[in-house]
């Protein structure tokens, strides 16, 4: 039932996209063959990416290349080791609630929240590769939905490389949206709207997860922290040409930035990891070394 969900849910933003787009008149009228092969295009129905039908109908009319064979095999050897190899011997200690309920050690959680930090990652960028090296067999170049995110050094980076595809979608029909209706229904202090749509947005996001309050909380737990990461840059902006005149600095205070954003992201998986709230307070109480 959950794999039949998540396949219609990415048919479900394809149609979307197509609707608002020639709604809007942004986009030309599509072929009926070609619509149907992008919105029923198999192999990015379990995981994405959510292509644009532009760049998609481009594809199917290029020729294939040679290259394209060798390139395919590549991504669907690196993503079948991903998941079958990485992903699923990580599962093995990765944060579940039966691991969480009975662990009663700080250092054994924080080893099985970044086992399912690293779990998750590769569970899912293996998805994502198979699905572009089978595109590339076919002919179709399917745009990358992850560039390294638990590299980047802010929160706001690290949404612009997970799930890009995902994150856009979003950003483009929900979040601008709202964002301008906000706007145009009164509300003028720009940090409050921001504030609104960024939290809403990470929350619709957390509920295309699953219909449940871990998944409230996580959308939460990120739109705060985007939001706050906005507020920060808004207000050190003045410091950006002293900092970028100082190389060691600069350095001290990326790699502090990679740090926190790495650690929030990590934190936060508490929450879509565990159903239960008294389980998820539990863990986290656990985390800073407070038992029972």
């Amino acid at each position: 039932a959950l794999i039949a969900w998540i396949g219609f849910s990415y048919i479900a933003f394809r149609l979307l996209h197509v609707l608002l787009d020639f709604r809007a008149r942004r986009m030309a009228a599509v072929p009926p063959r070609d619509f149907l092969t992008y919105v029923l295009f198999f192999p990015t129905l379990p995981a994405g990416p959510i292509a644009r039908i532009e760049s998609f109908t481009k594809a199917l009319d290029a020729p294939l290349e040679r290259d394209q064979l060798a390139e395919g095999a590549r991504r669907i050897a690196v993503g079948l080791l991903k998941k079958f190899v990485f992903a699923d011997t990580l599962a093995l200690i990765a944060l579940n609630p039966t691991l969480a309920a009975q662990t009663e050690h700080t250092l054994a959680l924080w080893v099985m929240l970044y086992a399912y930090a690293l779990r998750l990652f590769f569970d899912f960028s293996g998805y994502v590769d198979i699905a572009i090296g089978i595109g590339l067999w076919a002919g179709v170049r399917l745009p990358e939905n992850f560039a390294a995110p638990y590299l980047r050094t802010t929160i706001t980076a690290f949404w612009n490389a997970w799930h890009i595809t995902l994150s856009t979608w979003f950003r483009l029909y929900f979040f601008t949206p709202l964002s301008r209706t906000l706007l145009q229904g009164g509300v003028k202090a720009r940090l409050l709207v921001i504030f609104i749509a960024q939290v809403s947005t990470m929350i619709v996001i957390g509920l295309w997860h699953g219909i449940a309050l871990n998944f409230v909380l996580w959308g939460a737990w990120h739109g705060v922290g985007l939001w706050a990461h906005k507020v920060i840059v808004d207000r050190t902006r003045g410091w950006t040409a002293y900092v970028s005149e100082r190389p060691l600095l600069k350095g001290m205070i990326a790699f502090a930035g990679w740090a926190l954003a790495f650690q929030f992201v990590v934190v936060g998986w508490v929450f879509f990891a565990l159903p239960d709230g008294a389980l998820i307070l539990k863990t986290l109480r656990g985390l800073v070394g407070i038992h029972g």
